[in-house]
Formats: C-alpha cells, structure tokens, sequence
C-alpha cells in the first residue's frame, strides 16, 4: 500500500528509492508493529478489563498459578493481529501473491481463535469450539492455503522438501505435499497453542522463530545468498522477511504487556494465528524441516502432551506431574519466571542451531 505508492514517486524523488531495499522495509514492519502495539495496548487492555473480557484458568494447576492468573484479560493476540497486518499491508509488496496466502493463513486462523475465546468467555469454561468443528476449521484454512500455494503460483519446487544438513538430498512429494502442508500448519497452530501456559512463554520463541525466518526468506528469495549458501532459490520469497518482521515487531510490542506478571493474555486469537503464519511462511520458502528446529520449544511441548495422553490410555500413569511440560515443572517447585527464562534460552540456542544449517550443507 504505502510502499507502492513510494515507490512510485522515485523517478520524481530519487531518495524514495531506499524503500525498494527489503531489507529497509523489514526494519519498517519491526517498527511499525512495534509502534501500533504500543498505541493500542493500555487502551485495549483497560477495555478488556472493564469489560471483564477474561478466560477461564485451569483448575488442575498450582494454587499459585491459579491465583495469579485469575481475572488477567484475554484475547490479546487482536493487538497483535492489528500490528501484523497493518505493518504488512504498509510495508510489503501487495502484488506478491505469498503475502496475501500468510494473511490469509494469519486473518482466518485469528479469527477462529478469537471465536474460541469469546465462547470460553461467554459460558465461562474452558472448552470454547467444539475439538472437531476447531479442528475441522483448521483444517479448511489449511487446505486453501496450501491448494491456493499450489495452483496460484509458479512455484516449481513447492512439493519438495529439503533436508537440512545435506544438500542434494531432496524428497519429491508430489500430490503428498497437500496433506503435509495441512499437517505443518495445523500441526505448528496447536503446537503454539499448548505452549501459552505461562507469561511470556510462547511470545519470545515465536518471535525468535519469525526472526529466524525473516532471514532465511531473505536468503532463499536472493540469487546471490542463495547460490553461495546452496540453497534453493525462489523468486519473490524474500518479500516474506516483511512479513516476519510485523510478527517480530508486534510480538516484542505485546511482550511488554505480556511479560511476567501478564496484563494480558494472546489467547487462541494469537497462538492459533502465529503458529500458522510462521508453519505458512516455513512451506512457502521450503523450510519445513528446519521449522521444526527454530521451534524446537514447540515441538517439545506437543511431545509431552502426547506421550501424557498415550501413556495414562495404555498404562494408566502420568509420565509428567502435568502436561504440558511447562506446567510439570510448575509442579515441581520451579518459579514461573525461572520456567519461562529458562524455556527462552532453550528457544535461543535451537533458533542457532536452525540457522546454522543454513551454512552446514
């Protein structure tokens, strides 16, 4: 929007020409984000609070926890979808089609959340969407994404996957790749999800995952970088880096809200809609692999609810105090802020492993 209509000024103001450097633009969408979160965030917080628009805390956790956490507003992540789009629509190329398939990835998985949350809020449970009907819901988004990905662009790589760590090693999915890029987003959109337990704890690894992939969509959508790093080259990834940099910006924005003691939670309006966009943003640019190791954190957590859940079916028996695995180590005596620093450490060093494996090929 804004950065069409500069740049179409440059033949009368050459100075205009900077904004056709991407990576000016990412410094932008980092601070414009950052800038709206800022703006919006005590006026939206006051709102909430006055309009008592908070969730329900689950009853199984530390007394403790329950107690701080109890009257703290919800549906946070709306700030932070206003700071990610705004900074989108402003600071990125609107012609690129890979822009408006993460908004639309962004914006419908938002919105699902945000449905989510207001039904916790209103009947005053946990439950929020049925489990299949969400489900179901995510898996529609999903697959228009993905089949819009697939049919919309000339993207001759898009059913391959690549294997970090060697580097002609390459599996052709064909057809497969629909039903693997549904599971990607679905997968990272819960997995995100599960990891919003505690104050500030998904917020930085998924600002340290958007971080991550600002750069590799830089590198990939470069001939030079990509060439050198023998990595796959493709065209017009690079406008993506806008994009993670919104995410960055709002997420360190909402982190200053967000930060031990919480004034707000994202809820599922942001952890639904940050986990798809970077799940999106990782098939698009053919990182898929390597998404699972900058989100490392995620995975780890999903893990643990799933050996949890598998393991009280077949034995009977917890493996963990409580699942997922933030809140066991609540239970075993760990502070909340030592969990959740902790926890970012942990997302720090497998962000470096990630982009490590830019170079080891």
């Amino acid at each position: 929007m804004l950065y069409s209509f500069l740049t179409s000024l440059v033949d009368t103001f050459s100075f205009l020409n900077v904004f056709k450097y991407i990576t000016f633009r990412i410094g932008l969408s980092v601070v414009t984000s950052l800038v709206i979160i800022f703006l919006i965030g005590n006026p939206l917080i006051a709102y909430f609070s006055k309009k008592q628009i908070t969730g329900p805390i689950r009853q199984d956790g530390p007394i403790d926890h329950i107690i701080k956490k109890s009257g703290t507003p919800t549906m946070g992540g709306l700030m932070i979808l206003i700071g990610i789009i705004i900074s989108t629509l402003m600071w990125a190329d609107l012609k690129n089609i890979y822009i408006w398939i993460v908004l639309f990835v962004c914006t419908s998985l938002g919105l699902l959340g945000f449905v989510d949350d207001y039904l916790k809020i209103r009947f005053k449970n946990s439950s929020g969407i049925n489990a299949k009907l969400k489900f179901f819901g995510q898996l529609i988004i999903s697959l228009v994404a993905i089949l819009i990905l697939v049919y919309f662009t000339d993207h001759n790589s898009i059913s391959n996957l690549y294997f970090p760590f060697f580097k002609n090693f390459v599996l052709h999915m064909g057809l497969f790749f629909i039903p693997f890029g549904i599971f990607i987003i679905i997968g990272s959109s819960n997995a995100v999800n599960l990891t919003d337990g505690l104050d500030g704890l998904a917020t930085v690894p998924v600002m340290l995952v958007a971080l991550s992939f600002s750069l590799i969509c830089y590198v990939v959508g470069n001939t030079i970088f990509s060439d050198y790093l023998q990595i796959e080259y493709i065209p017009n990834v690079g406008e993506l880096s806008i994009f993670c940099g919104s995410i960055v910006g709002s997420c360190l924005g909402f982190l200053w809200y967000n930060a031990p003691p919480a004034k707000i939670f994202m809820g599922d309006t942001g952890s639904l809609s940050l986990g798809g966009s970077i799940a999106s943003v990782a098939i698009i640019a053919k990182h898929e692999i390597v998404l699972a190791i900058v989100g490392g954190l995620f995975v780890l957590e999903t893990v643990s609810v799933i050996i949890q859940v598998i393991s009280f079916k077949l034995t009977g028996k917890r493996v963990f105090m409580m699942a997922p695995i933030h809140h066991h180590f609540e239970k075993k005596g760990w502070a909340e802020s030592t969990v959740v620093i902790r926890f970012w450490i942990i997302a720090i060093i497998l962000a470096l492993v990630g982009l490590a494996t830019l170079k080891l090929r």
